[in-house]
Formats: C-alpha cells, structure tokens, sequence
C-alpha cells in the first residue's frame, strides 16, 4: 500500500523529467504499481483510511510522483455525482478547446506541501486517449473538473507542475474569456 512517504516532493529531478512511454502490454509490475496509485487515490478519499495512514487526500495521482518516470496516471474524482475512476496507461490529450478554465479554488498537489494561491488557466474540454489497466484502448472527452484533474496529471509526465501555468506577476488573473469553476 502506498503512503505519503512514497509521495516525492517539489524538488525532486523527476518531478522535472519527461516520463518514458509503457511498452504495451504493461508488464505485471507496472500493472501493479498502477493498481497501487488508484487504490492510494481511493483510500485517500475515505476518511478512516486517511486518518489511519495520515494521508492527503488526492484526486489524480501520476507515477512520477512516486519516483516512476513512467507515463501512469491514477484518476479517481468525482463530478456532479459521476465518477472518473481510472488507471491508465501512456494517456494523451489528442484535442483541447481555444477556450479556457480555472479552479477558482486554485489547484494543490500532493508533491506540494506547501498552498500556492492563485488560478491555473487549464482548457475547458479536452480529449484524452489512453490504454486502461485492464488493456481497453479508451477515449475520453472530458469538461470542466475532471477536464483539470486530467491535465494536472497528464503534466507530471511531462515534468510540468500546476504552478508553472500561473501568472507570476498577478497569480489571481483570469484567463480572458475563460470558464471559472467552482470547487
């Protein structure tokens, strides 16, 4: 089971890497590593789990966060009562809107101890193409929550950190014409 301190944090070099793409079929270690991302993910959510292992809880989760610079991501989130519960192998935004969105709330993560207020402009739709844990090719078309939840994790394998999309000068500027969204 994976904790906190499996977690590597801002300053760490393969924070800033471009993770390696998973030669398909994944071998049953990555299969395994993911698996172990997700079930963070969710035990992260439930309130005794978090207490019981002092976890953060977290909506996305990327292995090279856990110091595998591969191209893993872990998705569990909900949004108006739909779930986006995913493992997912070598995942690829193929498309993305012109237009943009926030989260008014700002954004946080777990390999940031620190709070970082200020608004990340994200597009507003995207469309993601990935390889699931049980070996589905899917395709996704996202908006809106889970839309930032993807991109914030699709940029770890890229060795990009939300706060690099920030505004340095004023961090609370909206992007023109963008979407705010409420968290």
């Amino acid at each position: 089971m994976l904790t906190m301190e499996d977690i590597i944090r801002e300053g760490h070099p393969t924070l800033r890497e471009r993770a390696e793409k998973v030669p398909l079929p994944p071998s049953k270690e990555d299969i395994e590593t993911l698996k172990k991302m997700h079930e963070f993910l969710v035990n992260s959510q439930d309130p005794e789990m978090a207490e019981k292992y002092n976890l953060r809880p977290g909506v996305g989760l990327a292995a090279p966060q856990i110091n595998v610079p591969k191209r893993m991501i872990a998705i569990h989130a909900e949004d108006n009562g739909k779930w986006y519960s995913f493992g997912l192998f070598n995942p690829k935004i193929v498309s993305h809107s012109v237009q943009k969105s926030y989260l008014t709330s700002g954004e946080g993560c777990l390999s940031v101890d620190r709070p970082v207020p200020g608004y990340v402009p994200r597009y507003a739709k995207i469309r993601v193409k990935a390889t699931t844990l049980e070996g589905e090719e899917i395709d996704l078309r996202l908006k809106g929550f889970p839309a930032i939840v993807f991109q914030h994790e699709i940029d770890h394998l890229n060795g990009i950190m939300f706060y690099d999309h920030m505004n340095e000068e004023d961090p609370f500027i909206s992007p023109e014409g963008s979407v705010p969204i409420e968290r």
